[in-house]
């Protein structure tokens, strides 16, 4: 049977292989099929073959081998999955997604040339921060505004440019990490600034910050918490209180607010706007593009006209500066926030965020059905029902945060973490979770055209499974 494998030669002047030599280069198919005729090799060889002899040596065989292996190789890194997992702005999943009229600007920026940095009416350079600054200076009523790639590189450029070489006071209540075991203290030190720790973990006083004051003192700095928090004995001072010192000692206010929030959100959340932090008069600003927001991944600085000049002539503002394409997807999202309706029905955060126990339990109840129509035509025995379930924000948002849901439920055959195994792995991957030996299925991120393909993908991986017990059998 060795001698029956054909030569690579062969293969590629097959017609069968016509179609991969139109699709990949001449020397990567001819790999795939030496890696493919290899294991056709090893598996004879070994005694016991998966599959049949006169098959491992078929040329047909040998080439859809090979179709099969490029087609993997060739599949997109950063895909496309569904999230099922009820959080919804899910770091590890991407964070916010995009609403289409944004997404729009990103495309039509991507394939055309552009005005990045081109002032069209006076025909010379322009500034690329102008394409955004003046539509967030109207949504939020600060004086100046500018966009870097993330709030951490906001807060390096922040701390750089304003207190470089002097003092930082800053609550140890506030000394967060934030994802990827970066913190707070870890930026400061970069940015060469230093820092003056005041109060303690659950209680820091406005006297904490009156003492910690000296000449070589450049900044007040408050840091919202927003990936965590402390309740019971606590106490923090407001950021107005803040203001009011800093305004009597000539010292700059800064406000890190994290995640950030445009729109009024419900008082029970307890999540500090932008406007207040604006209003209770702090120099500078700054929060996310792509929490809250629901905006693409970038770092938003507001304040005065004076202290956004500053940041915006410092070194580090080149090193942190944002693309075309994060550009007009901001501003693409902004443009909906000018109709506070509109930005909550069309921004997918906003939209999940707010969602109500009766709509997941409609969106579940469809799930449930779309599911149960699925494993019946395809002759699989399951257990599907609809449960109450509790969505996170995500994101280092609103940590303390129970959005309530449903999800679909399921018991089959196929162990529950096997089958959450097999949907990550799935053509279209699929997020749930495992609880009591249950695949759940949370609805809160779903959006309703997305359903039919959920039902899909678990098919997919509920038939995967069986196939993996067999084998193992």
């Amino acid at each position: 049977m060795l001698r029956e494998l054909p030569s690579i030669e062969e293969l590629l002047q097959a017609a069968e292989s016509h179609g991969l030599l139109g699709d990949y280069p001449r020397e990567r198919v001819a790999d795939a099929l030496r890696t493919a005729v290899e294991r056709s090799r090893d598996e004879l060889l070994g005694g016991a073959p998966a599959e049949p002899a006169e098959e491992l040596v078929a040329g047909d065989f040998l080439l859809r081998e090979a179709a099969n292996a490029l087609e993997l190789e060739s599949r997109p890194r950063l895909r496309r999955v569904l999230n099922a997992s009820g959080v919804v702005i899910h770091t590890n999943l991407g964070r916010s997604k995009l609403a289409p009229s944004a997404f729009a600007r990103v495309e039509q920026a991507a394939l055309n040339y552009g005005n990045l940095e081109y002032d069209l009416a006076a025909g010379a350079r322009g500034s690329r921060h102008d394409h955004v600054e003046a539509l967030l200076r109207g949504l939020t009523g600060a004086a100046g505004a500018m966009v870097v790639n993330n709030n951490a590189a906001a807060v390096l450029l922040m701390l750089a440019a304003l207190a470089e070489g002097r003092e930082v006071v800053v609550s140890r209540g506030q000394l967060v990490e934030i994802g990827g075991s970066f913190r707070i203290p870890d930026i400061m030190r970069l940015s060469g600034a230093r820092l003056v720790e005041v109060g303690t973990t659950n209680k820091t006083h406005f006297s904490d910050y009156e003492r910690a004051l000296t000449d070589d003192t450049a900044l007040l700095l408050r840091v919202h918490t927003s990936n965590f928090k402390v309740v019971g004995f606590a106490e923090e001072v407001p950021v107005e209180r803040l203001v009011e010192l800093g305004r009597s000692h000539q010292v700059l206010v800064a406000d890190d607010l994290g995640s950030g929030a445009l729109l009024d959100l419900p008082a029970s959340w307890k999540e500090p706007s932008v406007a207040s932090s604006l209003e209770a008069g702090v120099d500078v600003v700054s929060f996310s593009g792509d929490k809250l927001l629901g905006g693409p991944q970038a770092g938003i600085l507001l304040g005065t006209a004076e202290v956004i000049e500053r940041l915006k002539r410092h070194p580090f503002a080149r090193a942190v500066r944002v693309d075309k394409m994060t550009l007009a997807a901001l501003e693409g999202t902004l443009l909906l926030y000018q109709d506070p309706a509109r930005a909550r029905r069309e921004i997918p955060t906003l939209r999940y965020l707010e969602r109500g126990p009766q709509e997941t339990r409609r969106l579940a109840k469809r799930l449930a059905e779309l599911v149960e129509e699925s494993v019946a035509s395809a002759g699989i025995d399951s257990s599907v029902c609809v449960r109450e379930s509790v969505g996170k924000a995500g994101g280092g948002s609103l940590p303390l945060l129970e959005i309530p849901s449903h999800a679909v439920a399921l018991r089959s055959g196929v162990e529950a973490s096997q089958l959450e195994a097999a949907l990550r792995r799935a053509p279209l991957p699929l997020i749930g979770r495992v609880a009591q030996d249950e695949l759940l299925l949370d609805v809160l991120a779903l959006d309703e055209e997305e359903l039919e393909e959920v039902a899909n993908t678990l098919v997919w991986a509920l038939s995967q499974g069986r196939a993996e017990e067999a084998a193992g059998d």
